[in-house]
């Protein structure tokens, strides 16, 4: 099961099919139609018998994608001519009804023969893309359902102890076999002399495969000992990810060393270059999880850990990390020699049967500790304290771990051994390859919030990180599919399609497009931002224009600018807007029905910038709200209350009803302090006391003056005001108040009595409320 080499060499594969489509459009050639004829009749003989080799369709099926690339570039080209002729046509236009002049007339024979003519190899062409496209799903559907046939096949079960010794016997005898074939091949070189000529070259080459796979390790760890001697920051995390990388790296290039180091001794025979070949890919599967399990897993309890586990649950994932790779080693070996020799599926069945058990109980394993970090039993915290996860999803990823595990032992014993291969091994990569997308993910972020001076935390909390990781899923997808046993083909025939893109009457919107349209209008939006920027910082603030004038400015270029922007990419990316004008025309009826706020609202907002009868800043009251305008959108109204709260309220409430600015054009305002004296009080005296309170305050104007106000005689009371006008309303509380306790003080100095309420109570029939004890009292 060469997982690996499959996914990496199917990345390849469709890497050279996009080149190669490239490359062979050739303008000037010319589809041999004839030579498609017998392609076509070969490949519909293949596929109706079934009985080519799986290498020979995917060859066939090579053939016929290339055929069809070849006439999809004559239609290309075959429809340039008709195309032009089509326009001379509609430049004639129609026939009127009095007939064309003699000359238009045969004009236009000429050219409707001429179109004929130009649209006749089109339409062949055509027709033969469409057979190719049909036997092209033909291949792949006769290579889909063998692969389905094989995993579907029952075999013997390797719990009957039939085959047991048979297949011990089969193994020993492999061992056997390559130790034999060694033996010859060491013969037979140092015969000849050809081992003594080449032997400084491998001594060479094994000293140093061997030294890099005993002490690399050792020399990563040191180096990140060294990373870690000071506090973890963010560069210091980003140089220990890549520091860790050692683990992998140097091993492996010790590995890939000593196999060049035996081809170079020309020792290996048949099943040793079997072997030697699948070893380096074998190293890999093995070491990765290694390097997997330590990122995963930290000796230390590092800041940002991906699993928050104690020390026990850490180094148990270490173990089932390491125990993971050597399974995946020994499962890669054994599917390459099984390939080569002549087993019998019983034998087969048993010796891969306890590599899938192995595998299964670690998975189970692996997903308890995955369990263990969503309860958050190691740290004491509960599920919606655990920062940084999706913890449904990792909880699905568990318990689909489990099951895998579970029914791929379950096959085994059933006698699907290679369901049971395509189930377990898969679900294991494909665990690991989300590991390192977590990973890789993190590690990104960590390198842009270093660039951008933010903290790790505040890194991973912004859009920015968001959006990487969905381009990290969605680039993650083919990688994921191959491992799951997609061809190539497939995912380039995917690729194709989606690079056509979706059709939507005459409008064809692909990826490109929708690369281009967000490249375009990301530059719009990044130049209105900073001609905003300009506008507000260093251009407006020279003026005479107000506060209030100077935002809407701003606000004005940042809507013309988005709405510039977005035409001007919608036009880049070969979309007609004419259908867009269409759409949006019979859009109309329905906004103006069902969204009729919204349109109010918006309508509004724009009025509201224009004309501005209030900015932000202003001291308003409307609809029994009062406080400070904080933001001026186009559907709403942000107001800060002395409360300190917001009050939303629609810009269509602001334009139709009565608001009141207190601090419109200026702070100038009036404050007035009520204060009544006891009956009794000289009248005048009171007023001179308001006077000299209200023109002692700084706050109050000299012109015009303050004056005091004798309201009238009330109940308890005579009730005078003072009036003054402020040179900043908004310190009309603090002033209110400050005069209060003026007043308090002057008034007590000169004897003047605040009065309260008094009321007097008369009984009209007293006699009728004494008790019969008074009454007693009385006669005594």
């Amino acid at each position: 099961m060469a997982v690996l080499r499959r996914v990496l060499g199917s990345l390849c594969v469709v890497l050279l099919l996009g080149v190669q489509a490239v490359l062979a459009q050739d303008v000037s050639a010319q589809p041999d139609f004839a030579e498609w004829e017998r392609v076509s009749e070969r490949a519909a003989e293949a596929i109706e018998a079934g009985r080519a080799s799986e290498v020979a369709m995917d060859s066939l099926r090579q053939q016929l994608v290339d055929w069809r690339s070849e006439f999809r570039n004559a239609q290309s080209r075959y429809s340039v001519a008709a195309n032009t002729t089509q326009a001379k046509l509609d430049t004639l236009g129609p026939v009127p009804e009095g007939g064309d002049s003699p000359e238009v007339e045969a004009e236009r024979a000429r050219l409707e023969k001429v179109l004929a003519e130009a649209r006749e190899p089109v339409l062949r062409a055509q027709l033969a893309e469409t057979e190719a496209t049909e036997l092209i799903e033909g291949v792949d559907s006769v290579v889909q359902g063998r692969r389905t046939a094989r995993l579907l096949e029952r075999g013997p079960t390797p719990l009957n102890p039939v085959y047991w010794t048979g297949a011990l016997l089969a193994l020993q005898q492999t061992n056997t076999l390559i130790l034999n074939e060694l033996r010859t091949a060491w013969d037979y070189e140092w015969r000849t002399g050809d081992l003594q000529k080449n032997l400084p070259r491998v001594i060479a080459l094994l000293i140093v495969g061997v030294v890099l796979i005993l002490f690399g390790r050792r020399w990563t760890e040191n180096a990140q000992a060294l990373v870690r001697r000071d506090q973890m920051s963010g560069r210091r995390w980003i140089l220990g990810l890549a520091v860790s990388f050692g683990h992998l790296v140097l091993p492996l290039a010790g590995v890939m060393i000593l196999v060049e180091a035996f081809y170079a001794s020309d020792l290996a025979g048949i099943r040793g270059d079997i072997i030697l070949s699948i070893l380096p890919e074998a190293a890999f599967v093995l070491l990765f999880p290694i390097w997997l399990g330590r990122r995963v897993f930290p000796y230390e309890s590092e800041d940002g850990s991906i699993l928050l586990l104690n020390d026990e649950h850490r180094r148990e994932g270490r173990a089932l990390s390491v125990a993971t790779g050597i399974i995946l080693a020994f499962s890669l070996l054994l599917q390459a020699i099984s390939g080569f020799e002549t087993w019998t599926a019983g034998t087969r069945a048993v010796l891969i049967f306890p590599l899938i058990v192995l595998a299964a109980g670690v998975m189970v394993r692996m997903a308890r500790l995955l369990r263990v970090h969503i309860s958050g039993r190691d740290t004491d915290l509960g599920e919606e304290d655990i920062p940084g996860a999706n913890l449904q999803l990792m909880r699905l990823v568990a318990l689909g771990y489990q099951l895998a595990a579970v029914l791929g032992v379950l096959l085994a014993v059933a006698g699907y051994s290679s369901a049971a291969v395509a189930l377990v091994f898969p679900t294991i990569y494909t665990l690991q390859f989300l590991g390192f997308l977590v990973i890789l993910h993190r590690g990104l972020v960590r390198v842009f919030s270093v660039l951008a001076g933010l903290s790790a935390e505040t890194g991973e909390g912004t859009l920015w990180s968001v959006l990487l990781g969905f381009a990290i899923s969605i680039a993650a997808v083919p990688v994921v599919l191959l491992i799951w046993g997609a061809r190539s083909q497939q995912l380039a025939e995917w690729a194709a399609l989606i690079g056509q893109g979706l059709r939507v009457g005459e409008v064809t919107i692909s990826p490109m497009q929708l690369v281009i349209f967000f490249a375009v209008f990301g530059i719009g939006y990044a130049i209105t931002r900073l001609l905003q920027g300009t506008l507000k910082n260093s251009v407006l603030p020279r003026t005479k224009i107000d506060v209030g004038g100077q935002n809407a400015i701003v606000s004005g270029v940042g809507y013309v600018g988005l709405t510039i922007a977005a035409l001007i990419a919608i036009h880049n990316t070969g979309i007609d807007l004419g259908s867009i004008a269409l759409v949006a025309s019979a859009l109309s009826v329905g906004i103006g029905f069902g969204l009729q706020t919204i349109v109010s609202n918006f309508v509004s907002g724009i009025i509201l910038l224009i004309e501005r009868p209030i900015a932000e800043g202003d001291w308003i009251e409307v609809g029994g709200q009062m406080g400070y305008v904080r933001d001026i959108s186009v559907r709403s109204t942000r107001i800060e209350t002395f409360d300190r709260t917001d009050v939303i309220i629609p810009n269509s409430d602001l334009v139709a009803g009565t608001v009141t600015n207190y601090t419109r054009g200026n702070t100038v305002g009036r404050v007035i302090v009520p204060v009544g004296v006891a009956y009794g009080t000289e009248p005048r005296k009171v007023e001179a006391i308001l006077l000299e309170i209200a023109r002692a305050h700084p706050m109050v104007l000299a012109n015009p003056e303050p004056y005091v106000v004798f309201q009238g005689f009330g109940a308890s009371s005579m009730d005078f005001e003072i009036r003054a006008i402020l040179r900043d309303v908004n310190w009309v509380l603090n002033v209110r108040s400050e005069m209060n306790y003026k007043i308090a003080e002057r008034f007590m100095e000169e004897g003047i009595e605040i009065p309260f309420p008094q009321q007097d109570i008369w009984l009209r029939n007293a006699k009728a409320l004494r008790t019969d004890e008074d009454e007693g009292k009385d006669d005594a």
